[in-house]
């Protein structure tokens, strides 16, 4: 029996199994941003136009080679030109997460834990009677939770409103007669920043069919951001909350508070 030949493995440090993992990490990373979306499509689209021209080019396809060649030359900006909205956004939020993580480290020092979570559950509470009440009337609605403003973003489709947030005000901005009902109410820090925005469709195939606009949108604002949304349907009344692109169906206002709790 041969022995192993180890002569491959000579040149083999330990920063390229760093380099390896963090590679993989990263692959896994970005899958797992687009998983369920049209841009999988996109992806394997590109991946099988690359894997053409490996093939034409190892064998000696001149004419081929050079056309597939010109594609693969400008891919990458093609990919920036198609990706554009999702680069900007994440490299947007990258910046804005690294100075709110900042701001949230300072205020551990200033305030006890048990001090924050009685605050929170205070600015809470008219919203999670809000979402039960128009949850009894059928009343639809969507409340996007937010933890930071994206003026250009947010504002520029919306009615911009920067009022604290009341019962009575999101229940009279979701009634049907309402000027405002028809989008979604951002919510930064407690406070009602803007009403009747609208948002982008999530893309993904793996939605129930009874999903409206009003589910996919908030969905769609979760996959992009680090927003949450809470959505109430206005033909079953049910609550679904919704994060990361994952979707709790049918939860209770209890629960409701929970997970509430735990993102704010």
């Amino acid at each position: 029996m041969e022995g192993i030949d180890y002569s491959l493995f000579r040149g083999f440090r330990l920063l390229d199994v760093i380099d390896i993992m963090l590679v993989a990490i990263i692959i896994y990373y970005v899958y797992s941003l687009i998983r369920g979306t049209i841009a999988v499509n996109i992806l394997i689209g590109v991946a099988l136009f690359y894997g053409i021209y490996i093939i034409v080019k190892q064998m000696h396809m001149r004419l081929l080679t050079e056309i597939f060649g010109g594609f693969i030359s400008v891919g990458s900006i093609a990919l920036i030109v198609v990706f554009q909205q999702e680069i900007r956004r994440f490299l947007l939020h990258v910046g804005k997460n690294i100075s709110m993580k900042r701001k949230k480290i300072l205020w551990s020092f200033l305030m006890s834990k048990k001090t924050v979570t009685k605050d929170n559950s205070e600015h809470l509470k008219p919203i999670i009677e809000a979402c039960r009440s128009m949850s009894k009337t059928h009343t639809g609605a969507l409340l996007v939770f937010a933890k930071y403003f994206d003026e250009e973003y947010y504002q520029s489709s919306g009615e911009y409103i920067d009022a604290h947030i009341s019962k009575r005000l999101i229940e009279s901005i979701f009634h049907k007669n309402s000027p405002l009902h028809d989008g979604a109410v951002v919510v930064v820090d407690f406070k009602i920043m803007s009403a009747s925005c609208i948002l982008p469709l999530s893309d993904s195939e793996d939605l129930p069919l009874q999903f409206g606009l009003r589910h996919r949108a908030g969905i769609g604002v979760t996959e992009i951001s680090d927003a949450v949304a809470v959505i109430v349907s206005e033909e079953t009344g049910e609550i679904s909350f919704a994060k990361d692109g994952n979707v709790n169906m049918n939860i209770t206002h209890e629960e409701l508070a929970e997970l509430l709790k735990e993102e704010l």
